[in-house]
């Protein structure tokens, strides 16, 4: 079995690779082999998948399959509806190439040198931490926890043990969602951007600006809290002149490449015609060897990347059995005539927007509590996205479901950022999600507050 697993990445990229393909060939007999692909990829991820995701797969298909045949469809039908979220599993696919060439230019490391800098006290050190945070992850997703908790739990090993955790776990995971929130690279938002068709370029600046709400308020409001405190680092680091000089440089470049990244990705989509995720998912991999050519580091870059890039992809099993039992869920609830039960209630609160925010996004942190990622719950809501559109705007609709999912990252008890952080520190995850509770809430908040101006 072990062997099986060491060569999925044959099978998964090669199915994903006819699927572009196809986008542009347009071909039947390819579109009979993605079908019947889907149905394999399925059976074949199942059993190395993890448990949380065996049964979120098995839910859906269940309840799928009760609402295909409870409409008379057959078995022949089944396969066609597995292959809809084939563009987001493309994209999960490349996202390891843009960590590798970030890697490869040692951007991590210089990056985690701001939170070695001596500082005074520890509110100082979590607007540091937490502007870290956000520039790691705009990158390097779920591997910039690892980095930035890494070097905080080591800086601040003088520190009380809960005290240390719970600054440890505000300032990099909260960092992390302020990331994610705008960030092209985040699947949560391609998925969004599936489900509503809304234009990315016309997302960002709003979704910018709940960041930067986020950003001042929690850095604002810990900045002064902690100020108190007196910070006693293990070691203090004075970095040299040439060492802050080669710090200001690469923050430099990764504020460029990152704008150079949105830039292409809009430029690329509108002169295309393109739909986002599939623009990412081509983008990634030739901006990451520009970059890592403009770096001079192709070499290391490639070996980084093509260990980095198999690792990963040997490891999505999750991913192809959510995504593919998650299509067809929601295909066969759109044959049912479960929508239009759901229409008049939806519609009976038509004037009064607040209740169905505030239904969304509860579901959100509701769901995230019990272990539920907030892919399933979008996956979910998304069956219901088409009554939901008549009311509210696809463009508020879309940010109430962004700031709703990457909020929750910060309290998914059992999702993959808590629990990493629970590893890494030492600390239960429930006590974990209580640190970040209210933050997740206030998030919710501001995001309802921007999408009720879109209305």
């Amino acid at each position: 079995m072990k062997k099986v697993f060491s060569k999925l990445y044959i099978l998964y990229a090669g199915v994903l690779i006819v699927y572009i393909m196809n986008i542009f060939m347009d071909n039947s007999y390819l579109h009979s082999f993605l079908n019947i692909a889907a149905v394999i990829l399925l059976v074949v991820s199942f059993p190395g998948a993890p448990r949380l995701f065996k049964i979120l797969g098995t839910g859906f298909m269940a309840a799928g399959l009760y609402f295909h045949f409870s409409t008379g469809g057959d078995f022949i039908q089944i396969p066609a509806l597995l292959t809809d979220n084939y563009p987001l599993l493309a994209l999960l696919l490349m996202l390891p190439w843009m960590k590798s060439v970030v890697e490869s230019g040692k951007f991590d490391k210089q990056l985690s040198r701001i939170l070695e800098m001596n500082t005074k006290d520890l509110g100082r050190l979590y607007q540091r931490s937490l502007f870290t945070s956000v520039l790691l992850t705009a990158f390097l997703n779920l591997s910039a926890a690892p980095v930035a908790q890494g070097v905080l739990r080591k800086n601040l090993k003088n520190m009380e043990q809960r005290q240390r955790n719970a600054f440890i776990s505000k300032a990099t995971l909260r960092g992390n969602s302020l990331a994610l929130v705008w960030s092209p690279l985040e699947v949560l938002i391609a998925l969004t951007i599936f489900i509503t068709g809304v234009a990315y370029v016309e997302l960002l600046p709003w979704l910018l600006l709940v960041a930067v709400i986020m950003f001042t308020l929690d850095a604002l409001w810990n900045g002064y809290s902690l100020r108190k405190h007196e910070f006693q680092p293990v070691e203090t680091k004075v970095l040299s002149k040439g060492q802050l000089r080669t710090l200001a440089v690469k923050m430099i470049q990764m504020f460029a490449a990152l704008s150079a990244f949105l830039t292409a990705v809009i430029i690329t989509g509108n002169a295309t015609g393109l739909d986002f995720i599939l623009t990412v998912t081509l983008i990634i991999f030739p901006f990451a060897f520009l970059w890592a050519l403009f770096m001079k580091r192709v070499r290391r870059f490639l070996y980084l990347g093509w260990h980095n890039w198999k690792d990963r992809t040997n490891k999505m099993q999750n991913f192809f059995v959510l995504f593919i039992s998650l299509s067809f869920f929601a295909n066969a609830l759109g044959e049912t005539e479960l929508l239009e039960l759901l229409r008049m209630p939806i519609q009976d609160f038509a004037d009064y927007p607040l209740v169905i925010f505030a239904i969304i996004q509860g579901s959100f942190i509701a769901m995230s509590l019990f272990g539920v990622h907030p892919i399933a719950t979008i996956g979910i809501l998304s069956g219901v996205a088409p009554v939901i559109l008549e009311t509210i705007s696809p463009m508020s609709f879309s940010i109430l479901l962004i700031t709703s999912s990457i909020a929750t990252l910060t309290v998914n008890t059992y999702g993959l950022f808590v629990q990493m952080t629970a590893v890494n520190i030492g600390e239960n995850p429930y006590r974990i999600t209580m640190h970040n509770l209210f933050f997740a809430f206030l998030y919710c908040v501001t995001g309802m507050f921007v999408a009720y101006l879109l209305l």
